[in-house]
């Protein structure tokens, strides 16, 4: 009799055991209770238990028992990755654990842009969410390559400008080998500083190689490069002016005024982009020896200093015409008041 009852109850319980078994593999097969696609973040160090509770705050879970107990008999849990993660809607159990093992993070991007200098780069990158932790050793500047970076959440800071840093050198180690021949500049660090001063001098792709020719026929006559950025930067260290250059900073004695230096300034004065790089070590081949804005955005440019004096006073008129447009327009709009 005793033997019967407990076959009854082997059989018994086996029927139980494997009915939860079929349920617990059907809701675990299940869609889910998310009903759009969400992004959750798991932080490092977070528990199985933990990170239910962060799937169930996000409502992509509604059975946290059974995505623990399914994370602990499936795998133990430990290879559950931390990090940002692009849920589906309707995600079932299996696939939240299947997108937790596989560590495919959301890539996240921040683009830094050509000319900034490097504590402007850092700063940018210790506000750019998802990144984490402080630089206090700004990287020299002209070390770093602007471009954008893609990273997971929690990267650190120094990783991008590590990366910012290895780019930078083999693009620059790629340029130097196939420079032009016969350029005035005697190292890739000389390379990058022309590039820097080309960089801020113009945002336009086109002019680059011929702003580059400007300075390059001036370094081979031994002629100064009178270059505002350079003198902006040694005034404030590449932070902006916010107005016109004075004359009397223009006599200023300091290593970075190419009005009074002959040759390059001592360093770079941002982090110039590729094409920057590319224009100091293939400029195109034109005689022009000075070139001035041409109110348009753009520049003009002359080879000889008569052609160059006219270009100026054109330049000098637009200014004038400007500022009296502007002060007409304030009139007009305090008369209306």
């Amino acid at each position: 009799m005793l033997l019967k009852l407990a076959g009854i109850w082997v059989a018994a319980s086996l029927a139980v055991l494997t009915a939860f078994a079929a349920y617990s593999y059907y809701r675990v097969q299940s869609p889910g209770p998310l009903e759009f696609e969400s992004t959750v973040i798991v932080p490092a160090g977070s528990s199985v238990r933990g990170t239910a509770h962060i799937m169930e705050g996000a409502g992509a879970l509604d059975a946290s028992w059974l995505f623990v107990l399914t994370a602990r008999f499936s795998g133990g849990g430990r290879d559950l990755r931390a990090g940002e993660y692009r849920i589906p809607a309707r995600a079932s159990i299996q696939t939240l654990l299947d997108i937790l093992r596989s560590g495919n993070t959301v890539q996240r991007r921040v683009t830094v842009a050509e000319g900034l200098t490097s504590a402007r780069i850092v700063h940018i990158l210790q506000s750019t969410e998802g990144l984490t932790g402080t630089v206090t050793d700004i990287p020299d500047e002209g070390t770093l390559l602007p471009e954008t970076y893609f990273f997971s959440y929690g990267d650190p800071v120094r990783d991008i400008l590590s990366r910012m840093r290895t780019d930078r050198d083999a693009l620059l180690a790629r340029l130097w080998e196939s420079r032009a021949a016969g350029l005035p500049l005697n190292s890739p660090g000389e390379a990058v500083i022309l590039a820097s001063i080309i960089e801020k001098e113009t945002a336009i792709a086109d002019e680059r190689g011929q702003v580059a020719a400007v300075f390059i026929n001036r370094l081979e006559r031994g002629m100064r490069l009178q270059s505002d950025p350079t003198v902006i930067y040694g005034l404030t260290e590449g932070a902006l002016l916010g107005r016109p250059l004075r004359r009397s900073e223009l006599e200023q004695d300091h290593p970075y005024n190419t009005y009074k230096i002959k040759g390059l300034p001592p360093g770079p004065i941002a982090n110039p982009g590729h094409d920057s790089l590319y224009a100091a070590l293939h400029p195109d081949f034109s005689p022009a020896l000075y070139f001035v804005a041409d109110g348009s955005g753009g520049h003009v440019f002359a080879d000889s200093l008569e052609e160059h004096n006219r270009n100026v006073a054109k330049w000098r008129q637009i200014e004038r015409d400007l500022r009296d447009a502007a002060i007409s327009g304030d009139q007009d709009a305090a008369e209306n008041r």
